[in-house]
């Protein structure tokens, strides 16, 4: 990269050193453009999307659907609060219940804001429903979880930077080992549980992947002890790990069968990222009348929350994880990542472990988790046309846009193993 190319890019890093609060660490690169699984940054040069922001660009950076759908509403009617009735609402509440199979919906906005709103939820159905006393309701969660940054959802972190100086921390959590069945039975069995607020697979994590029954386990031992089984699928839905929702497990039923042993179904859903492409901030807590219904006027809510341009880009955006069958896409390429991934691993002394299911995938690198080998790998990746970024230290995820064709993912597949062989 010569001077005056690295002297561009720092132009707008320096900018947000100087100006903006230092409350992420991104690798040094700057974007500018986005297609599909590409990403351009302002010198010009390419590159393989492998993170997808998170999974919120599941359906690729600026699917003309999507945008098309945001566009058109955008200058049409874009926010009325809910103080009245706008000729959208209804339609998108309909449309994404009967694609989900539940009751009623209540959007937000931002992952954590769907996750507190599900938090909400659980403890009034407790005391309503289940005869909690007020104010003595728990929520089981689990190690090593990650559900946001609100000061709520940091009480239960395990991860002391998100946590240290921003006490004092919400009480009300029970907190167990993550795929461990016994101690979440055990866990179940104490007073005041309102319900398992749990991840189908821990992305920041390291994409830790459990026991492939867990999420059966966790539906059944919910049912068996009254609590509401909260799946947080913020990361792991639409599609990501080759089904519609992650609790399908390895279930091709696109999240639409009843069948109690591949269909986990969770009494309360947390959607958030993908469910709109990326393309604007959509979230959304899904669940029965029975829990819903709790919910009355004046008691939850948000300005923004099911807006009207809102509404229109998450009807798109899951209109092309249909259309496009990316749940089976996701599924077939992930699967076919992890052989060659293994393969390499056969021979390698530099990583130690590939997991994930679909398109949500890691590899744990043969370092600590303090050392900054995953780290400089990152970069050197991004050298060679693809952008990964590290978690936990050691561990590297992957997370293409679910749009990537086979000879696209046998590119990034070459880059990958090019980069690792360098070191």
């Amino acid at each position: 990269m010569s001077t005056q190319i690295a002297s561009k890019s720092q132009e707008f890093i320096d900018l947000e050193d100087k100006h903006g609060a230092h409350n992420y660490h991104p690798l040094p690169v700057v974007l500018e453009k986005g297609d599909g699984v590409y990403v351009w940054d302002v010198e010009g040069k390419r590159y393989y999307d492998f993170l997808s922001a998170y999974s919120a660009v599941n359906q690729g950076h600026c699917h003309p659907a999507i945008v098309g759908a945001m566009n058109k509403q955008a200058q049409t009617l874009t926010l009325t609060s809910r103080a009245f009735h706008n000729d959208k609402l209804g339609v998108y509440e309909k449309y994404i219940t009967d694609y989900f199979k539940f009751d009623k919906v209540l959007p937000m906005n931002t992952g954590a804001e769907a996750v507190e709103t599900a938090i909400k939820i659980a403890r009034k159905w407790a005391y309503e429903k289940k005869g909690v006393a007020e104010t003595e309701a728990k929520i089981i969660v689990c190690e090593n979880n990650f559900h946001g940054r609100t000061t709520t959802i940091i009480s239960f972190s395990n991860d002391e930077g998100a946590r240290k100086n921003f006490g004092p921390y919400t009480p009300g959590f029970v907190k167990v080992p993550y795929d461990d069945a016994e101690a979440l039975e055990e866990a179940l069995k104490g007073d005041n549980i309102a319900g398992l607020l749990v991840e189908p697979i821990q992305g920041e994590a390291g994409v830790y992947t459990p026991s492939d029954d867990f999420m059966k386990i966790c539906r059944e031992l919910c049912s068996k002890y009254n609590a509401l089984f909260i799946a947080d699928e913020i990361q792991t839905g639409i599609a990501r790990t080759g089904a519609l929702l992650a609790v399908c497990g390895k279930c091709s039923c696109q999240g639409h069968c009843e069948r109690q042993e591949t269909y986990s179904r969770p009494d309360v859903l947390i959607l958030g990222k993908a469910l709109s492409g990326g393309a604007y901030p959509v979230s959304a807590v899904l669940a029965d009348d029975e829990i819903m219904n709790v919910i009355k006027p004046g008691q939850h809510g948000s300005t923004f929350g099911g807006n009207p341009v809102a509404a229109a880009v998450a009807m798109a955006a899951l209109d092309v994880v249909k259309d496009e069958n990316l749940a089976q896409n996701a599924r077939e390429l992930g699967s076919y990542f992890r052989e060659k991934m293994n393969d390499y691993i056969q021979n390698s002394d530099l990583v130690t472990l590939v997991r994930g299911r679909g398109l949500l995938n890691a590899i744990v690198i043969n370092d600590s988790e303090e050392s900054d080998t995953a780290w400089n790998i990152c970069l050197k990746l991004r050298d060679n046309g693809l952008l990964a970024k590290p978690t936990h230290g050691n561990i590297i995820r992957f997370a293409p846009p679910l749009v990537m064709n086979k000879e696209q993912l046998d590119e990034c597949i070459e880059i990958i193993i090019r980069t690792l062989e360098e070191f």
